[in-house]
């Protein structure tokens, strides 16, 4: 009978009574204690008491403020940046901002604006950033002047304005940004463009504004850090207005539901008389296609021509020995030396991405391009039974490689040997083929970041990666491992030097405890979204300071040995996890809440068991792991039953002694 009622008793003296502490949800979300809050969309009509006085940082968009005064944030002295978003502001009265010295950004988008009084912008000694987005705005008399001395940007945009000219005492010897995007500009006069005053290198958007006529001589001896004018229906009254300017960039994109004249050579001739070091021509039509079309573009370094329904490019091409950038991002070639590389003999980055038919790599296609630092072929539907070599050739000085989202890719031994300085590799969903033991990065010893993401790789070759002896950067997510498991002898062998691991999504059951044991300079592992258990935590004993995801795996109960190993990382995520919440995993929850300022996803890190707990947050369990009343009634009436079964146990062996003397 003995058994039984120890099993009982183990039973009762270890069960548990468990509770939830909430405490009461702040109004507004902490960003940073003390300093930064998110107060956004809650119906609020004022500043919250509970809003510290030392907030810096206020996100207060979408309440309701209909007016705002010098009481309104006068107890927060010390913002620096005040979101105020579609707040219904039609007021804004004077001295405002009178307290708030440190204010530097200024926020009204969406705000109906019918008055800003002149002093409303006093206060703040270095009011940077001001944003009068969708405000109703039709005139730019409408702004305050005063306290503008050190702004550097203005957002103007979707607005009703249709002229720039700016008031005569507005301030412009710092502004940096000028923003009129989605207004009705049609006309810029020169009185209007010599109302920015001293500004210098100033980046200027016009973008959706159409404009139809520039004065001449308007930007005459202007200098411009960028200047927009995106969605122009005609793009020789932009490059005749500019002539005798000068602009590092100039963006001449259109838009998907936008009008646009198709572009001829002669659209480019005022390009000739102005300076220009980067154009952006997205989304246009070119007719008439020739290697005159660009004789005007010989200073440029910078050319996009992304969705230009370019099949190819001219042969011909003179004089473009200045373009360092190329990029013919979703056009229609239908092979890589359709592009006519030779006629851009300087080019160190080359972009062909997102193309909208199969590409065909070809054999020395960029062979000319000896220059070439930077190459994206993703998103091309590029198939290739031997690669990369052969279409890389001459490539000597490339370090960034994208090969992404591509068909399947066969790679034998040292597929990268013309690319002997590649230092980062993407070859992310792109099905890889290995056709060698060897492995085929082995002569890229420069390499830092390998993406083989989604690779369906066979990670049971444990050369893959050999030879890559400065990676620090390796992302495996999505490839699967031999029944689930990472063995003690693995393809990770070889990478020592790795500081950046990402195994998310691998369908991961175990880590073998040594399978870590050359990667002693890891400081970010990802093992998020696999099947892992507590067990395997052990193959990261030998680490420290490492950021540790372990979320979305089959954590349940933590053993108390493994502790230690989470005490000596720095950040970990256990959110979504199948969390035990009963007294067997008391000393794992105590651990938690001893823990919070290392561990990210506080919210989604809850309870799955008991069911009474299911979804609450382990920071706000407690545990009540001692002997409850019932156990002491059971445990007294244990021990009685216990004494008296002892006492006649003592009675019959001595009556037995004495019947046998």
């Amino acid at each position: 009978m003995a058994p039984p009622v120890s099993c009982f008793l183990f039973v009762v003296l270890f069960s548990a009574s468990c509770k939830v502490i909430t405490s009461s949800d702040e109004m507004c979300t902490v960003k940073e204690a003390n300093k930064t809050y998110n107060c956004e969309n809650l119906g609020l009509r004022g500043i919250p008491d509970t809003l510290p006085n030392t907030t810096e940082f206020l996100e207060f968009g979408f309440n309701f403020l209909p007016t705002i005064q010098v009481t309104t944030f006068s107890r927060l002295i010390d913002l620096i940046f005040l979101d105020l978003t579609r707040c219904q502001i039609n007021w804004v009265h004077e001295d405002t901002f009178q307290s708030h010295h440190q204010l530097n950004t200024i926020v009204l988008t969406g705000n109906p604006l019918i008055f800003m009084a002149e002093t409303s912008l006093n206060g703040p000694k270095s009011l940077k950033h001001l944003f009068l987005i969708q405000t109703g705005l039709s005139n730019l008399q409408f702004i305050p002047v005063h306290n503008l001395e050190k702004l550097e940007s203005l957002y103007l945009g979707s607005n009703h304005i249709s002229s720039i000219k700016l008031p005569e005492n507005f301030p412009t010897q710092n502004l940096k940004v000028l923003d009129f995007q989605n207004n009705a500009i049609h006309y810029l006069s020169s009185k209007a463009i010599s109302s920015l005053g001293q500004a210098t290198n100033l980046s200027l958007n016009f973008n959706g504004n159409d404009i139809k006529y520039i004065e001449p001589g308007a930007f005459h001896s202007r200098v411009f850090q960028s200047l927009k004018f995106g969605g122009t229906f005609n793009l020789s009254v932009v490059f005749k207005g500019l002539q005798n300017s000068t602009t590092q960039s100039l963006w001449l994109g259109t838009y998907e539901d936008t009008d646009d004249q198709d572009l001829t050579p002669a659209i480019f001739e005022g390009l000739c008389a102005m300076s220009v070091e980067s154009i952006n021509l997205q989304k246009h039509h070119f007719a008439d296609l020739s290697s005159t079309t660009f004789r005007c573009f010989t200073q440029l370094q910078e050319l996009d021509l992304t969705g230009t329904h370019l099949k190819e490019l001219p042969s011909g091409i003179e004089g473009m020995n200045s373009l360092k950038k190329l990029v013919l991002n979703v056009n229609s070639f239908e092979q890589l030396c359709q592009i006519n590389a030779a006629s851009f003999p300087s080019l160190t980055d080359l972009y062909i991405k997102g193309n909208l038919r199969k590409l065909d790599l070809g054999v020395g296609c960029l062979e000319k391009l000896e220059n070439l630092q930077r190459l994206d072929l993703s998103h091309s539907d590029i198939q290739a039974s031997d690669c990369c070599n052969l279409p890389l050739k001459h490539l000597s000085h490339l370090q960034y490689l994208n090969l992404s989202y591509n068909m399947p890719i066969g790679l034998q031994a040292q597929a990268f040997k013309e690319c002997p300085k590649l230092e980062l590799l993407d070859l992310a969903f792109t099905h890889l083929h290995v056709n060698a033991p060897q492995s085929p990065f082995q002569n890229l010893s420069y390499l830092k970041a390998l993406n083989l993401s989604h690779c369906l790789l066979n990670t049971s070759n444990q050369h893959l990666l050999e030879g890559l002896l400065d990676l620090r950067l390796l992302n495996l997510q999505g490839n699967r491992f031999q029944d689930g498991s990472i063995s003690k002898t693995n393809l990770l062998q070889t990478v020592g030097s790795l500081e950046i691991l990402i195994l998310s999504s691998c369908e991961l059951f175990s880590i073998d405890q040594q399978a870590f044991h050359s990667l002693g300079k890891m400081r970010y592992i990802d093992l998020s979204h696999n099947n892992l258990t507590g067990d395997s935590i052990s193959a990261l004993s030998h680490l420290k300071g490492v950021y540790l995801n372990l979320a979305a795996n089959s954590l349940g109960i933590i053993s108390p040995h493994l502790l230690p190993i989470l005490s000596q990382q720095s950040t970990i995520n256990l959110s979504q996890n199948p969390l035990d919440c009963t007294c067997s995993n008391f000393y794992f929850i105590t651990w938690y809440k001893e823990n919070l300022q290392k561990l990210e996803g506080l919210e989604e890190t809850v309870c799955a068991n008991p069911p009474s707990l299911r979804g609450v947050p382990l920071s706000e369990v407690k545990l009540s792991c001692g002997m409850t009343a019932m156990g002491i009634f059971f445990l007294v009436v244990f021990l009685l039953l216990f004494a008296i079964l002892l006492i006649l146990s003592v009675k019959f062996l001595l009556r037995w002694k004495y019947q046998h003397i």
